[in-house]
């Protein structure tokens, strides 16, 4: 099935690439417009749309969208967790951050809970070097975490609407 933009997100894609004046330079933000309107990752088809909209090939795009960690290739969960693991956050403690999530997920990095709640990633910083360690749960900052912190974070993940532990 061919992807497609609601009216509304066709007069969005106007007004991203009418910003730029060569359309290649389009090819994040469009992306993300239509990650979001396709439930929040990149699928084969909306690739094809993405080249055929800026006359770019799908090798191009697949190679944008391959090289950016915002850019979802396969549906994530419903929450995704991102770990800090700049310096600041490893000298404080993110690594331990890290395998305790990795515990109590049953998951590793980079993977989905089986119930497709919760998608760990790491990143490589996420701007909170003051605050470490930090992670970042759907769009929301998390910093000087400890370990009892996590798992009250963690485990609200079970019962709250994305966005909003």
């Amino acid at each position: 099935m061919a992807f497609s933009l609601t009216s509304e997100q066709s007069a969005e894609l106007e007004q991203i690439v009418a910003r730029y004046p060569v359309k290649q330079a389009a090819c994040i933000p469009l992306l993300h417009l239509c990650q979001r309107a396709n439930g929040n990752w990149i699928s084969d088809e909306v690739i094809l749309f993405v080249a055929e909209q800026l006359n770019l090939s799908p090798s191009h795009v697949t190679g944008v969208v391959s090289f950016y960690s915002l850019l979802n290739e396969k549906p994530p969960g419903k929450h995704q967790v991102w770990v800090c693991r700049t310096l600041s956050c490893a000298l404080r403690g993110s690594e331990a951050i890290l395998k305790h999530c990795e515990k109590r997920l049953g998951i590793k990095s980079g993977e989905t809970t089986s119930d497709g709640n919760v998608t760990l990633r790491t990143a490589e910083c996420l701007a909170s070097c003051g605050s470490a360690p930090m992670l970042q749960i759907d769009e929301k900052y998390h910093e000087n975490l400890t370990v009892e912190r996590l798992d009250t974070l963690l485990e609200s993940l079970r019962s709250e609407p994305k966005g909003t532990p």
